[in-house]
């Protein structure tokens, strides 16, 4: 099993800048990519980034510029870096370890609140 745990969240002034942290715990093994997606109230849950174990990065449309992933293998520790943030980046970010033979792993979720 992983066990992650999201940090960062919190109430930020559009424009503004938030840094959320994952702390991955267990057995971290055969995880091919890692992620952050983001779910806003009353919307389905979508992915905003993802770098793989060979450090592909790949970030959707409305963030590409303003969010970066980065992850510390020394710490088990995944990143999202959110600059110039706006309301709509509103909404839970949860983290994600996804491995071909083992599956998803998710955290409890951070809420982000980007006010106008």
């Amino acid at each position: 099993q992983v066990q992650l745990v999201e940090s960062g969240g919190g109430l930020v002034q559009a424009g503004g800048s938030l840094r959320l942290s994952c702390a991955a715990s267990g057995s971290i093994f055969s995880i091919n990519a890692m992620g952050w997606y983001r779910q806003a109230p009353g919307k389905q849950r979508e992915l905003a980034a993802r770098i793989t174990s060979g450090g592909s990065t790949y970030y959707v449309d409305s963030v590409k510029g303003r969010f970066t992933i980065s992850r510390d293998n020394g710490k088990n520790t995944l990143y999202l870096q959110m600059n110039s943030l706006k309301p709509e980046d509103t909404g839970v970010y949860y983290c994600n370890y996804y491995g071909f033979s083992r599956g998803d792993y998710w955290g409890n979720g951070t809420l982000v609140t980007v006010s106008s």
